[in-house]
C-alpha cells in the first residue's frame, strides 16, 4: 500500500487547539469484535474480515485516554450484555461493532444501548440496517436525485433477473457485506449466462440476496465525512488506484486484504472537478441516510466521468495506519487523536453530559 498526499492544507490540524471539555470522571466503555478471538473460535479469515486488530483497540483506547476519559475495555456484544446484566454502566459508547449475522448485525449494539439509555458514538440501529442493505441505501439516495448505478436484486437461484433497465457489463456482489467480501474479477459479468452463474454462486456462499448493478468503469473514490446532519463536513478524499498484480476491475476482497502490495491511495482534492462533485454527492448521501459522527462514502465514476454513489460505511475502520478514514485524516494533517476527538465531539453534541457524581456510569464507548 502506498499513499500519495495532496498538498498540505493551509490549516495545520495535527492537534486541536481547542481544549476538549471532558467532565470530571467521564467513563467510556470500549466494545469491539477482536478478529483474533473469532479466528480462535474457528471462523475463517473472510468471516472476520471486518473485525478489528488488537492494534486498533490499543490505539483507540490511547486516544480516548489522551482526551481525559476513563476507559474500560469491554469486548464484543456478548461481553457487553454480561456487563450490563451485572449492573455496569458507562457515560458513552464508541460504537464500531460489526456483528456476525443478519441484516441487523451492525445495529445490534446500538439497539441494546438504546434500550438501556446509554449514549453511544456513531449511527443508530435504523441507519446501520439501512446502509448495510446496499439496495435500500441506493433507493433512498436515488429518490433524492443522487446519482447511483441502476440495479436490481436477486433473492433466489430460481429467480430470473429483471434486466429491462440494465445493460451489460454488470457488477454482481452480496447485498449486505463489507471489506470487499464476495467481490473479485468474476463480479463483472458480460452476458446472462455469466450473470446467472455468478448469482447462484453468491446466493449459495453468502446465504443472502445479491445486488446486480450497471458496471461503473471509471475512477474509484472514498470520501471521509465527519459530523452529523447539517454540521457534517468532508474531511478529505482518497482515490483508489489498483497496482500491477492487483485483481482488475474492482476494489476486491483480495485487493483490500493485501492493500500494502496491491493498492495505491492518492489523496485528492476539490481542485479536481470530479473530486469536488464526488465530495458534494458524498456529503448529500451522508445527510440523506442520517449517518452520524464519522465514516466514509464510496463512489465510482461512470463512463462519462460522473461520480456515482456505491455505498456508505457508517462504521469505518479506525486502525491508525491501515484504515481508509485515518489515512484520509493523515493526508490532511489531522492526527489520529484529533480524528477521534472530532468524532467524539459530534457524539457529545447530542448527549446530555451531567456533572460530578450524577454522570458516573451513564456513558459507553464501542469498538468493533
Amino acid at each position: 500500500m502506498s499513499v500519495i498526499e495532496s498538498p498540505a492544507p493551509s490549516r495545520q490540524d495535527s492537534q486541536s487547539s481547542i481544549p476538549f471539555p471532558v467532565p470530571s470522571g467521564l467513563r467510556v466503555g470500549l466494545t469491539y469484535d477482536l478478529r483474533s478471538e473469532y479466528l480462535a473460535r474457528g471462523y475463517s479469515e473472510e468471516d472476520t474480515a471486518e473485525f478489528d486488530q488488537q492494534g486498533t483497540v490499543d490505539a483507540l483506547d490511547a486516544a480516548l485516554c489522551g482526551l481525559g476519559f476513563e476507559t474500560e475495555r469491554i469486548g464484543n456484544v456478548e461481553r457487553l450484555i454480561e456487563r450490563i446484566q451485572a449492573g455496569a454502566r458507562w457515560d458513552l459508547v464508541f460504537n464500531i461493532c460489526e456483528g456476525l449475522h443478519g441484516i441487523g448485525r451492525e445495529g445490534l449494539v446500538p439497539a441494546l444501548l438504546d434500550h438501556y439509555q446509554i449514549p453511544y458514538v456513531f449511527s443508530d440501529p435504523l441507519v446501520m440496517a439501512t446502509t448495510l442493505d446496499k439496495a435500500t441505501a441506493k433507493q433512498l439516495v436515488a429518490s433524492r436525485g443522487i446519482p447511483t448505478a441502476r440495479f436490481t436484486v436477486v433473492s433466489s437461484a430460481t429467480e430470473r433477473p429483471d434486466l429491462r433497465d440494465l445493460d451489460f457489463p454488470l457488477f454482481v456482489k452480496p447485498l449486505a457485506e463489507g471489506t470487499g467480501k464476495g467481490v473479485n474479477p468474476a463480479s463483472i459479468v458480460r452476458d446472462r449466462q455469466q450473470l446467472e452463474e455468478r448469482c447462484s454462486d453468491l446466493l449459495l456462499r453468502y446465504q443472502q440476496p445479491v445486488l446486480v448493478e450497471t458496471y461503473l468503469p471509471g475512477r474509484e473514490l472514498t470520501v471521509g465525512i465527519l459530523g452529523t446532519g447539517l454540521e457534517a463536513e468532508v474531511l478529505g478524499t482518497l482515490e483508489i488506484v489498483l497496482l500491477a498484480g492487483a485483481e482488475p476491475g474492482a476494489y476486491s476482497y483480495v485487493n483490500k486484504e493485501n492493500c500494502e502490495e496491491l493498492v495505491e491511495y492518492r489523496s485528492v482534492g476539490p481542485a479536481d472537478p470530479v473530486v469536488a462533485e464526488a465530495e458534494r454527492v458524498a456529503l448529500e448521501a451522508w445527510q440523506v441516510l442520517g449517518c452520524r459522527d464519522g465514516g466514509r462514502v464510496d463512489l465510482r465514476c461512470d463512463a462519462a466521468g460522473t461520480p456515482c454513489f456505491l455505498e456508505v460505511n457508517p462504521l469505518a475502520g479506525l486502525h491508525p495506519e491501515h484504515s481508509d478514514l485515518p489515512i484520509i485524516a493523515s493526508a490532511k494533517r489531522v492526527s489520529y487523536g484529533s480524528l477521534i476527538e472530532r468524532i467524539v465531539r459530534s457524539a457529545l453534541a447530542r448527549t446530555p453530559v451531567l456533572d460530578g457524581a450524577e454522570h458516573a456510569g451513564r456513558i459507553t464507548v464501542q469498538l468493533g
